[in-house]
């Protein structure tokens, strides 16, 4: 039996204040049907890092993997770029 294709997403960390989870903000552009003007939807995800390596600004990957808390369902995978820092 084959496991199915996890999803995966590309965002903006938007907090990292907790221990091992940050919250990562993902934009979906979307076409609306009949007046087809095209619009950005945003959702954030909190997402397990266990090492604590992002940080405010990273662009992150996250993947959907088992349930690790109430509301955290999605790990980090790696950070593609990091932000500047000042």
């Amino acid at each position: 039996m084959e496991r199915a294709q996890r999803k995966v997403r590309i965002g903006k960390v938007v907090s990292d204040k907790m221990d091992k989870t940050i919250v990562v903000s993902v934009q979906i552009t979307e076409r609306h049907p009949i007046y087809k003007k095209t619009f950005t939807r945003t959702k954030k995800y909190k997402a397990h890092d266990e090492n604590n390596e992002a940080h405010i600004g990273d662009t992150v990957t996250i993947m959907e993997t088992r349930r690790l808390s109430k509301d955290k369902c999605w790990r980090v995978v790696e950070i593609l770029e990091r932000a500047i820092a000042l």
